[in-house]
Parts: C-alpha cells; structure tokens; sequence
C-alpha cells in the first residue's frame, strides 16, 4: 500500500522529525539496516540544507511499488535563492557555507535516484528515490 506525507521544514526539529519519518518508512518497507542508514542520511542532509539554505520549505514522503520492488522517493522543496551552478554544487568539497561540501555529491552516492531542478530567485526542487 503506497502512502503519501507532506511535512514542513521551518526549525532544526523538523530535520529531527523528517529523520524520524523517513526512518520509520524504511523500516516498514523493510530495507536493510545499511539502505535505513543512507535514506536517512541522505533526507538529513536535505532537510538541513532546506533549512539553512533555502530558508524552510517541505519534504513530499511518498513509499512506492514498481513490479515486485518498493522504494521511498523523497521531494525537499524551498522557496529560497536558488542554486546558480548546479554542476559546481554537485562537486565534492564545494560549498557556500561552513560545512564541508560534501553535502549533495555524497547525498547523490547515497541513493538510486537523484534529480535537481533549480532556479536563481525561485527555490530548489531535489527528488531522490531509495529502492529495495
């Protein structure tokens, strides 16, 4: 049974709760510890970097079913200043804050599927999906 969540990102408790959720959602889909570890990790890094660089926004938590394999596909979504270089941004060690850009190339590595969509003055849209 597919199942469909929209929750907000406006404080750090709301990354602990995103945390939470996508947790619990890869346990009932019954992924291994290790893929529990990346998905939830990889929505961490996301809910943050919603936070603090797209000043809030939300996550779209929605479990699929394609044939005989299930997945958790995961949509943060900001309204903030956008990402001007999107190829730069996906480059290890590049960052515009105090962290160590490693951010969206390592959240990439952690999943199946990773899509950005962004635009200077308008938010940045990243989809990742983690199959089974």
């Amino acid at each position: 049974m597919q199942r469909f969540e929209i929750m907000s990102i406006e404080s750090s408790a709301d990354v602990v709760l995103v945390r939470q959720a996508v947790r619990q959602l890869a346990v009932e889909l019954r992924f291994s510890l290790v893929d529990q570890t990346k998905i939830v990790t990889a929505a961490s890094e996301l809910a943050r970097n919603t936070l603090t660089y797209g000043g809030g926004g939300t996550v779209k938590l929605e479990t699929l079913e394609e044939d005989r394999r299930r997945g958790l596909r995961l949509t943060f979504e900001d309204q903030g200043p956008g990402i001007a270089d999107i190829d730069l941004a996906l480059k290890d060690g590049f960052t515009t804050g105090n962290g160590l850009g490693m951010g969206l190339s390592g959240t990439k590595r952690l999943v199946n599927e990773f899509n950005i969509v962004s635009r200077v003055g308008e938010g940045t849209c990243i989809t990742i999906t983690k199959w089974k």
